[in-house]
């Protein structure tokens, strides 16, 4: 058995992850909603419907087609944004289920230049956050034209 094809409870196997953008029949983009990532908007996941924990576990169609949704929505977060840097990682230390983080970095965020996982470094005045938050609103009908 591939080490995709085993688990006993999965989060997301059994949630959508956050608010849904996207979903199609093999991956759905969702806006995390987490208040651990609420200095970021427009975080998105990048998800696997079915529980594969690797990208190597996937048929190439598949990988390609899950790849190609990852880097639309980067272009997207670029577009919408213009974020200073997109973070994409593809972890599963803690949620062995395959998905991609997309996340817009300014060089003014809570954690820059570190990732978003690591200790805060500051405060983010609250216009600006308020301002990305206005603008992550566009994102959702703007990840749709890109994977329709």
């Amino acid at each position: 058995m591939s080490s995709g094809q085993s688990h006993v409870r999965c989060l997301l196997c059994e949630e959508d992850g956050g608010r849904v953008l996207y979903r199609n029949d093999l991956l759905r983009v969702i806006e995390v909603v987490d208040s651990q990532f609420a200095d970021y908007p427009g975080h998105l996941r990048v998800i696997l419907n079915r529980h594969v924990s690797e990208m190597t576990d996937l048929p190439r169609n598949e990988a390609q087609a899950l790849f190609h949704a990852v880097l639309a929505a980067e272009r997207v977060l670029h577009e919408v944004l213009s974020p200073d840097k997109v973070n994409l990682a593809s972890l599963g230390n803690q949620v062995p289920h395959l998905h991609w983080h997309v996340v817009p970095r300014f060089t003014d965020d809570a954690h820059f230049p570190d990732s978003v996982w690591a200790s805060r470094k500051r405060d983010i005045p609250g216009s600006t956050l308020m301002e990305r938050r206005r603008r992550a609103q566009l994102i959702g009908e703007s990840l749709r034209l890109a994977l329709t």
